[in-house]
């Protein structure tokens, strides 16, 4: 059977999922409706891809391995090994918003290893859509970005991901997706077929199972794999090149989105191996110490730091099933297994009593990627608190570098004064602004830094009806202070339960993240100033009752809706002596020292 490999790569929410669902659906890869590629519960919840997934499909006697990439710029690191190992990608724009920075990113990378992407322009359904305008822009941006005569003389095709359908020209009639399909084959080199070879096959991907440990993901480029063989494995070392013997235990082969084990695999296929607890991305698999380890696959660096310590607030233990300094640590031992874009430094956590608590220092990709693992530690059952997250800064040459983004921002243009305003105090510098429509695309080179804090503000600056993207470009020169928005703290100061009669005097003095009936402890930070240092409260502050009458003494209280902290909105609000408390069912800021004085003797110090 000839096999043909392709991933699907875009910006977040461009469609590629509906795409792939509706794929597998038309050609018996789902046979469940409500089944889809993003099985996860975050993913379903949020409707974004978070971790790369494999599936296949059978057209007119031919298999498709179709990966499925993220979206999002903090699981960016997914898509530039995925395209390593398939032949061609499917370059999906939405036909209103036309290219945005994740596209420029994974295309980059797709010319860059010499693919020739096919273009869908999808939700042409769309009251904004602009098929012309959006395909004349990304041939733009191909140019832009250096594609040769021939890339730049790409196919493509329409389609409306969410009915199903796909045109080969604007206009035509269509049932299905098979337009798409029919290309795929005329136009997709059928993936090599050197059975008679040497075996030799690339990790792109891992995956965990609970019986069979950590599992690798690999494109076999020549000869065959079997199950139960020894092989031989390639690879970087601490930077040093090493050869190790293996043995696969088991060997899968994808159908639809499941798993089917098999006893060999040929050349030209995507299969899952068992059995080489150790194995990494971009290593490679031979069957005898001649053969030629491929091109090595690197991996996209951490920008961002924080600290993962054992919950000791008053509170603690209460709602978690996972409390301690151990199970945190085989938590985030086993996220490594399959979770490549993350660092873990487990030295930090032999703390002593004079400098805190014991704590992990974790490195991500981003606040996303970050709160992606909070939250689904939390709902595993797992408490814990971690530190306000800070960029990390590299020496290079004597020069002090830090990580810079590409910020794309669609704003209305009444409202685009005041973001420029401020992303500009952020050290954002300007690089481009369009006016379409009454909407501004402005572009920004801005630090990490600087991004950090703001999406909460950017939200109630637009009214809501701002669209931002970023995705990290690199590290720079040190942008120096960058000066925010500096909020103060509204911190409890005592023990109980928060009343509305003290809560309707402290919303006057800010925004409020607890509302009436919830426990606070003291050190519990409750709510923002919006002027000036932090306070310290008592949201326990009852009425004071007597049997006198006076006017007033009775009138209603009205409570402001309060600000409701999820992970990621903690993230961004907290301060740098702050911990963001997280249990499986609340998150909390809190400040490091819970009482006055131990905060007056710190400052001190």
């Amino acid at each position: 059977m000839e096999i043909r490999n392709i991933a699907i790569i875009a910006h977040v929410d461009h469609g590629k999922t509906t795409l792939t669902d509706a794929l597998m659906k038309q050609n018996g890869g789902l046979t469940d409706e409500n089944v889809s590629m993003d099985s996860n519960d975050l993913e379903k919840e949020r409707g974004i891809t978070i971790y790369s997934k494999n599936t296949s499909i059978n057209y007119k006697g031919t298999k498709i391995n179709i990966v499925d990439t993220p979206g999002h710029a903090d699981f960016g690191s997914e898509v530039e090994r995925v395209l390593r190992a398939i032949d061609c990608v499917l370059l999906l724009v939405d036909a209103a918003e036309g290219p945005m920075p994740q596209t420029r990113f994974v295309l980059k990378k797709s010319l860059e290893l010499g693919l020739k992407p096919i273009v869908v322009i999808n939700k042409i359904d769309k009251p904004a859509a602009d098929p012309h305008r959006a395909h004349d822009e990304i041939l733009d941006l191909f140019f832009e970005l250096g594609a040769s005569e021939e890339q730049a003389n790409f196919e493509t095709i329409y389609s409306i991901s969410r009915e199903g359908k796909a045109f080969k020209n604007l206009g035509d009639d269509s049932k299905d997706l098979s337009p798409l399909l029919d290309l795929i084959l005329e136009k997709v080199k059928p993936a090599s077929l050197d059975e008679t070879g040497k075996m030799s096959a690339q990790v792109f991907n891992l995956g965990y199972d609970n019986f069979l440990g950590r599992m690798a993901v690999a494109r076999i480029y020549s000869g065959k794999v079997i199950s139960g063989s020894q092989v031989f494995i390639k690879g970087d070392i601490d930077g040093q090149a090493g050869t190790r013997k293996g043995k696969i235990i088991k060997l899968f082969s994808f159908e639809g989105i499941n798993r089917k084990e098999v006893e060999t695999a040929t050349s030209g296929d995507i299969v899952l191996i068992s059995g080489i607890p150790d194995i990494y991305i971009g290593e490679t698999l031979c069957e005898d110490e001649s053969v030629e380890p491929l091109p090595h696959i690197a991996i996209d660096e951490p920008t961002l730091s924080l600290n993962f310590l054992v919950n000791d607030s008053p509170f603690a233990g209460k709602e978690g099933k996972f409390v301690t300094s151990r199970q945190i640590k085989e938590r985030l031992e086993k996220e490594l297994e399959i979770n490549v874009g993350l660092k873990v430094d487990f030295s930090p956590d032999q703390g002593d009593k004079t400098s805190g608590p014991s704590f992990f220092k974790v490195y991500g990709r981003g606040e996303l990627h970050i709160a992606i693992l909070l939250e689904n530690m939390r709902r595993e059952g797992f408490e814990m608190q971690v530190s306000q997250p800070e960029v990390i800064i590299k020496e290079k040459d004597g020069l002090k570098t830090e990580p810079y983004e590409e910020l794309v921002v669609d704003v209305p243009m009444e409202f685009s004064g005041t973001v420029i305003e401020k992303l500009g105090k952020r050290r954002g510098i300007m690089k481009d602004m369009v006016e379409k429509n009454g909407i501004a695309r402005v572009i920004f080179d801005i630090p990490t830094r600087g991004l950090l804090g703001y999406r909460g503000e950017f939200i109630i600056d637009t009214k809501g009806e701002g669209i931002m993207s970023s995705r990290v470009t690199g590290f720079k020169e040190y942008a120096g202070e960058i000066k925010k928005r500096s909020y103060g703290s509204m911190t409890s100061m005592v023990a109980g339960k928060a009343v509305a009669f003290s809560l309707a005097n402290l919303q006057e003095r800010g925004i409020l993240y607890i509302e009436h009936g919830s426990n606070v402890y003291e050190g519990m930070v409750v709510g923002n100033v919006l002027k000036g240092e932090d306070m310290s409260v008592n949201p326990t502050k009852g009425k004071q009752l007597t049997n006198m009458r006076a006017s007033g003494t009775d009138e209603a209280i009205t409570l402001n809706p309060v600000f409701t902290l999820n992970i990621e909105r903690g993230l961004e609000v907290m301060n740098n002596d702050e911990y963001l408390e997280v249990t499986p069912k609340s998150v909390r800021l809190r400040k490091k020292y819970l009482t006055d004085l131990e905060r007056v003797k710190k400052n001190r110090v």
